[in-house]
């Protein structure tokens, strides 16, 4: 019988539902969710499998252990009673890459991991019978979490964030990461048979998520991961395995309505490379167009869009008239319905109408607004349509 595991995958805060829906799709049971994390059982498969698939996890991490400590000394003997042994071999580098803590009575970082560090290093030495250790083999960082005194220890399976998909090389000034952008289109009904435009594209995130989604396109497929240097854990065919089934699940004649525009057309530029990296280049129509020529001619469309929050001073004079621009040219478009990501406060009062809902979200430590303008439902296609 194949061991489990207990793997932690954060996400943005806010956006926990969202998360754990993608991690029962791909046939995982969850054990826990909390603010910004869920926690789900699964096996070396579905180590690979998560950092393949998943659109909205910032990292999946293995679970090791878990413990109250309030003071230093519990720390290193909690720390130390974790089997090490099972998951760090003779060879491997090791150390705590992050610490965190929320309102428990240990909270300087520096500390927490230097203190770690020694404890593992204490319960290693005696099961290898070592003095020291070259750590010259693979690479096994910690993420540490102490939230009222309870602490969580992960080892990062992941490497770079999962939102570094591996497309985007160039980006605009205020970019929304990949992952931030697949979990608010999942929060929206869009499917690939209705028509998708940012007229705020930038480098083009929103708008080559939605087309990775519309392909099936995993987001992991061309990037690498952390613990594939893991033989001790993960057999190498899991992740030739879960490659193959991603590759296996991509509609490759899948036809879509997605369009990209933004004012710079250097940016547009870029947004079309992002793209032609991500594979779905023939999929997206990008167009260098201000917001004020917004228009399309067919009916029960989504604007979805991460329009200028005006976090500089000098450019939040400008925000009334484009956010009315906006609302205007929303206005104008038939049936259609717009979701956007802002911190901008008054954003309905120049769109000229209150968001149908309204979601708070942590981009980063910035509290944004996800506005909910929904439209009409496009009436249901007769049957004899169909065929």
């Amino acid at each position: 019988m194949k061991k489990t595991y207990e793997l932690l995958a954060p996400c943005h805060f806010g956006l926990e539902a969202v998360l754990k829906k993608e991690i029962l799709d791909l046939g995982y049971e969850i054990s826990q969710v909390e603010d910004g994390r869920v926690t789900f059982i699964g096996d070396d498969e579905a180590i690979c499998r998560a950092n393949v698939f998943l659109r909205t996890a910032e990292r999946v991490l293995l679970k090791v252990g878990s413990f109250p400590a309030t003071s230093f000394e519990e720390l290193f003997q909690g720390t130390k009673s974790v089997p090490w042994e099972e998951y760090i071999p003779k060879d491997g580098k090791f150390w705590v890459t992050k610490a965190s803590s929320i309102k428990s009575k240990l909270f300087s970082p520096s500390d927490i991991q230097s203190i770690m560090k020694k404890a593992m290093v204490e319960r290693l030495k005696q099961h290898y019978g070592v003095t020291w250790f070259p750590e010259t083999g693979s690479s096994y960082p910690l993420r540490v979490f102490l939230y009222k005194d309870m602490v969580t220890v992960g080892i990062d399976t992941s490497g770079d964030s999962l939102h570094k998909r591996g497309y985007r090389t160039m980006t605009s000034k205020a970019p929304i990461t990949e992952t931030l952008a697949a979990a608010l289109i999942l929060l929206t009904p869009w499917n690939s048979d209705r028509i998708l435009v940012d007229p705020f594209c930038g480098s083009g995130t929103f708008p080559i998520e939605a087309a990775m989604m519309a392909a099936n396109m995993a987001p992991g497929m061309n990037r690498s991961f952390l613990s594939e240097d893991w033989k001790n854990i993960i057999p190498r065919k899991c992740w030739y395995e879960a490659m193959d089934e991603a590759d296996d699940l991509i509609r490759r004649d899948i036809k879509v309505d997605i369009q990209g525009y933004d004012i710079d057309g250097d940016i547009i530029k870029a947004a079309r490379s992002n793209a032609e990296r991500a594979g779905v280049d023939h999929l997206i129509h990008f167009q260098q167009r201000p917001v004020s020529q917004l228009s399309h001619p067919k009916k029960y469309g989504f604007l979805i869009t991460n329009p200028p929050y005006g976090e500089r001073l000098e450019d939040k004079a400008n925000l009334p008239a484009l956010y009315r621009e906006i609302g205007e040219r929303f206005a104008a478009l038939d049936s259609w319905s717009a979701y956007l990501i802002t911190s901008y406060e008054d954003t309905e009062k120049y769109m000229g109408r209150k968001a149908d809902k309204n979601r708070k979200i942590y981009n980063g430590m910035m509290k944004t607004y996800f506005y909910q303008f929904l439209g009409p439902k496009p009436p249901r296609r007769r049957m004899e349509d169909r065929i």
